[in-house]
């Protein structure tokens, strides 16, 4: 029978031997892998869609933005889109067109497409329906937002947080509720002559 060793005590790791092996670690290939493979997601998620994309400039996108079909998507000049947004063009025809100095708040939904839901077939192998969104010039879409296909919003339009736009909205209205009606007016102020 053998006779039981005494564990041997651990030596105490010094702040200097931590130190050196956070340096060493940084110089380790693997990490460097590492960092490669997300730079490359995140090209691959943003920016590669930004590509394709018919965009003026300057343009506010926040890197969390959803892009699906951005060749479909025509983005004017000074237009500012806020975080977790999703601009869904169709497939086909199914268009976004953005004018300028347009404002998006935060996770506004804005599709060119939607699934048809007849009897006898399952959803997903349907055709979709796709048609045309237009924003007009210097319109603002409030945070959570949802437009859906064939929509029109005109130049200078106010939607408020969290409405369903089904049908078209006028120029210079203002729109809330779901689905989406017009509650007023956006007045401009008219600049007066010289006094």
């Amino acid at each position: 029978m053998m006779a039981e060793r005494a564990p041997v005590p651990k030596k105490a790791t010094t702040r200097s031997r931590r130190a050196l092996r956070l340096v060493l670690s940084l110089l380790d290939p693997r990490a460097w892998l590492h960092l490669v493979k997300i730079v490359n997601y995140y090209n691959y998620s943003h920016v590669a869609p930004l590509r394709q994309i018919r965009m003026g400039k300057p343009l506010g996108i926040t890197p969390d933005v959803n892009f699906s079909e951005p060749q479909n998507i025509v983005i004017g000049e000074r237009v500012s889109i806020g975080s977790r947004c999703f601009l869904w063009a169709g497939p086909c025809r199914g268009r976004i067109v953005i004018g300028d100095d347009v404002l998006f708040g935060p996770e506004v939904i804005v599709t060119a497409a939607n699934y048809r839901f007849n009897d006898g077939a399952p959803v997903t192998r349907q055709l979709m329906d796709e048609r045309d969104v237009e924003i007009g010039d210097d319109a603002w879409l409030g945070a959570r937002v949802i437009v859906l296909p064939g929509v029109k919003i005109g130049a200078g339009a106010v939607i408020a947080a969290g409405a369903v736009v089904t049908s078209d909205i006028p120029s210079f209205a203002i729109a809330a509720g779901v689905p989406a009606k017009v509650v007023g007016t956006r007045r401009i102020p008219e600049v007066s002559g010289g006094e």
